[in-house]
């Protein structure tokens, strides 16, 4: 069984972690790497799980990492996961160990997660012999192009799991702050390109001529009335048009336009009805304005629904552990794809203030900087979920 006063247990276990953690976490953010080209990661974070003789796998996913902590009598299988990949931002922080290759940074914080779960290892390996179960550690490759999680899966990363548990850094919330949303707590994402093809010609005599910018134009409009003209307002979901390229001179009209972007909703129904949408003005346009229009739409991720039962137990044991109750909060219109392990095992999804004081930080930011101090909170938070769910 475990010693009595689990809570300091773990306290001093992940202090002792915690600037192995604030090294690993310096390193991965000076030494980027995006999707699944994440050799070096995966390769520091092979390293760390050796030097801690904890055994794990490699190549999972294409460049996944999965470690399992066995404990001391037979249970259940518990996923605690972690994305590794940075994002095509040139960083502007101008910290000592800001990203070393141009182009590309740490914004959204995976290098936060990744030493985050490397220090929930290295705690939990010294309290596996009271567990009842296993926990498998899964350092994921590719959330940021949402391509990862659905390669690991497809590699057996959930074969056997009875639970899973995911978590971001927030700097929404200050640190040691940590929150949570019920039911739908992150958007099904969605992307479109469409293509408007007219015929080219003379500016000076664009009569002659089917301007596929015009009819751009009045498609971007068009979309916009989607929400709100025909989806509530109050059932959440965003059409976005991103991008859009058309032409090389000011006296040509060119031949076509290319539109991209997005579509993000809570519900299926709710995303059913955008995309049809989307669909049928589309073909409205083609059909008013002379010109064709074609349309790519892919469904990249579900939404992230957490189950009500395993977040309730995350929440409890993370106020029990850190000693303050968590922060309730709204759902985002981000999209997640551990989405993908919640639509296949019970799964919830934490919050980690990483909010800085004195500062207003966002993700996906060329300037974002994270309080290194939500390393240890979120780890004691995770390690203590795990000794709840797995402790009986």
């Amino acid at each position: 069984m475990l010693h009595n006063d689990i809570q300091t247990r773990i306290a001093e276990a992940t202090r002792a972690a915690e600037p192995r953690m604030v090294e690993i976490r310096r390193d991965l953010h000076a030494h980027p790497e995006l999707g699944f080209d994440l050799e070096r990661t995966a390769g520091v974070v092979a390293a760390e799980l050796k030097r801690l003789g904890i055994a794990h796998r490699t190549g999972v996913g294409r460049m996944g990492v999965v470690a399992t902590i066995e404990g001391g009598r037979p249970g259940p299988a518990l996923v605690i996961r972690a994305d590794m990949d940075a994002l095509p931002i040139h960083e502007l922080t101008g910290l000592p160990f800001a990203s070393q290759v141009p182009g590309r940074m740490h914004a959204c914080g995976h290098d936060i997660h990744t030493s985050t779960l490397l220090g929930v290892a290295s705690v939990l390996r010294d309290l596996a012999p009271a567990l009842a179960g296993s926990v498998r550690l899964v350092f994921q490759p590719a959330e940021e192009v949402a391509g990862g999680a659905a390669e690991m899966i497809a590699d057996g990363v959930l074969d056997g799991v009875s639970a899973a548990i995911g978590f971001h850094n927030y700097p929404q919330m200050p640190v040691g702050a940590l929150g949570f949303c019920r039911g739908g707590c992150m958007a099904a994402v969605d992307v479109f390109d469409i293509e408007v093809v007219g015929h080219g010609g003379h500016a000076a005599h664009a009569y002659d001529a089917v301007d596929p910018i015009v009819a751009a134009a009045a498609l971007i409009g068009q979309l916009q009335t989607i929400v709100s003209r025909e989806i509530r307002p109050t059932r959440a979901c965003v059409v976005t048009v991103a991008a859009i390229h058309a032409g090389s001179a000011h006296n040509i009209i060119p031949g076509s336009c290319t539109l991209r972007g997005t579509v993000r909703a809570l519900e299926e129904a709710v995303r059913a009805q955008a995309e049809a949408a989307l669909r049928r003005i589309c073909a409205g346009i083609a059909a008013s304005m002379r010109v064709r229009v074609d349309v790519t739409y892919a469904q990249d991720i579900p939404a992230m629904v957490n189950d009500d039962r395993m977040l309730d137990r995350m929440v409890a044991a993370a106020a029990a552990q850190l000693g303050a109750a968590l922060i309730e909060g709204e759902p985002s219109l981000g999209g997640e794809d551990f989405a993908l392990f919640a639509n296949r095992v019970p799964s919830c999804h934490l919050r980690v203030g990483a909010g800085q004081p004195g500062r207003s930080d966002r993700l996906h930011n060329a300037d974002y900087q994270p309080d290194e101090a939500c390393l240890a909170v979120g780890a004691q938070a995770l390690c203590r979920a795990a000794v709840e769910m797995l402790g009986g």
